[in-house]
């Protein structure tokens, strides 16, 4: 059986091709087949950036980051560990959207779907870690409660396990700002959990 969380669309951001890791907002996204209309992840393929891919650097591979989310809890909880003047939004860290009423967002596992009200299904493939570049956009935008600038590595230690999931487009559709969505948790098969698996194992 599978178990199933609602929460809603808090914010919708597009990533615009050629412009900076920073997403700019929307009230709504169109999800298509190879990504959200318009973002610049949207594609069926992209070269691999050689850390935290299995290939070499370059490697046409499969573009498993149709899509980007996180919390609004996340988001704040980010932003206290980094002593933020002001609490970031999704897009400021290049997310896609940014989900409320979800707990411990960033652990959804692989395999779970989000579905929306017109239809539209997003794949979670995988955690989406912090990397450094982030961190050093931020650190020339954002500023701590004393008035004094981030270090550029703040953002990579308090999103470690913060930072959301990445996913591909299962079925395209509308999704706008305010959406309901509900969240289905992947969980093995029983026949695979009751039997003794030795891949499990390694």
């Amino acid at each position: 059986m599978s178990t199933s969380f609602k929460g809603f669309v808090k914010a919708a951001f597009l990533g615009i091709p050629g412009e900076s890791l920073v997403k700019q907002e929307r009230d709504f996204l169109q999800a298509e087949m190879d990504g959200f209309l318009g973002d610049r992840h949207a594609s069926f393929q992209r070269k691999a950036w050689g850390a935290g891919d299995k290939q070499r650097r370059g490697t046409i591979r499969r573009n498993e980051r149709h899509w980007s989310a996180v919390s609004q809890a996340e988001l704040e909880f980010m932003s206290r560990e980094m002593d933020l003047s002001e609490v970031l939004n999704a897009g400021s860290i290049g997310a896609n959207l940014c989900f409320a009423g979800l707990p411990s967002f960033s652990l959804i596992p692989k395999g779970s779907t989000f579905k929306f009200p017109s239809g539209a299904e997003l794949l979670v493939e995988e955690y989406n870690p912090p990397c450094l570049d982030m961190g050093k956009e931020l650190a020339s935008k954002y500023l701590t409660n004393s008035g004094k600038p981030i270090h550029d590595t703040a953002f990579a230690k308090a999103a470690q396990y913060s930072r959301g999931l990445v996913g591909v487009v299962e079925v395209p559709g509308l999704i706008k700002v305010g959406d309901e969505v509900e969240v289905f948790i992947y969980r093995p098969p029983d026949w695979m959990q009751s039997h003794e698996n030795p891949w499990m194992a390694c």
